[in-house]
């Protein structure tokens, strides 16, 4: 699949007057999928910025760069025996305390601009009815973003939320020169990210604020494959209420790191509406 790009003009491209959208890159180059998320919500006319922790050699056209040291000091050494997911988790909320921006992950296309009038915007994700934070906007001055933060930088002996059961895997962990986040994270990957936000929702009494999975999660993570699948109908997912279709990235890779999208799949259609030429972003 090849794109000429004489033929995406700047008529695609909103004036940026909407609210402003912010994520991270842990890294120096980006694949085609996050080119196609960041630049989808440039299009929606959301001011756009992505924190990096290098310099990112392949930003699409009307994302800002901004170093990540701004918002925080990324421990690559804790990055290094967690995952680059593990540290946004904390980074996302303390951009949110201090920009007030939405947080997209790098893989959250933008399928309609977000409401200008939602202070919470968050959502469900799972058929369980479970929280995810890949979407989310807080106001600032929230009871939930300070109990978030706090968690983060407070960490209990384990997370409040935890039964025997993960109190025990975590005890039987045999690498005990990793540090105690580390730890929590090699028990249970989304205890700093979704568990953490669907439990400290709870505690603050906005959990019932949550949007329907149909909003921000259209697509069930189990059926992830579907963007790629020339013949699969991902719009069937969708309603008017659709803002956002998270890629899953994590759990596709199979499908996208080195090749292309096969033509007519919601990838490769996203791809042509947005400008975005997926051959020149493969993984190396």
């Amino acid at each position: 699949m090849s794109i000429d790009k004489r033929k995406i003009t700047g008529d695609i491209m909103a004036d940026l007057t909407r609210r402003p959208v912010a994520s991270l890159w842990i890294g120096t180059r980006l694949h085609y999928l996050n080119q196609l998320c960041l630049k989808s919500h440039v299009v929606a006319g959301h001011p756009t910025t992505l924190y990096c922790t290098d310099e990112v050699v392949n930003v699409p056209e009307g994302v800002v760069c901004r170093p990540a040291s701004e918002i925080y000091n990324i421990d690559m050494g804790l990055v290094g025996k967690t995952s680059p997911s593990f540290l946004s988790n904390v980074f996302r909320y303390k951009m949110i305390e201090k920009t007030g921006a939405i947080w997209i992950d790098c893989d959250a296309f933008c399928h309609k601009p977000f409401p200008e009038d939602q202070g919470y915007i968050f959502g469900k994700h799972s058929y369980r009815g479970a929280l995810n934070c890949g979407v989310i906007g807080l106001p600032q001055d929230s009871e939930v973003l300070a109990l978030l933060l706090d968690y983060y930088e407070s960490l209990p002996d384990y997370p409040p939320w935890w039964g025997k059961r993960q109190r025990k895997k975590m005890e039987a962990l045999s690498d005990r020169d990793i540090s105690h986040a580390a730890r929590i994270y090699a028990t249970e990957r989304t205890a700093f990210g979704p568990q953490a936000l669907t439990h400290f929702a709870k505690v603050a009494g906005i959990f019932d604020k949550a949007s329907s999975q149909d909003v921000l999660y259209p697509v069930p993570f189990q059926l992830n494959d579907v963007f790629f699948d020339p013949h699969g109908h991902v719009e069937g997912h969708f309603t008017q209420n659709t803002l956002s279709v998270h890629l899953y990235t994590s759990g596709t890779r199979r499908w996208w790191r080195k090749r292309t999208p096969e033509p007519g799949s919601y990838a490769a259609r996203m791809c042509l509406q947005v400008g975005i030429d997926p051959a020149e972003a493969l993984e190396e």
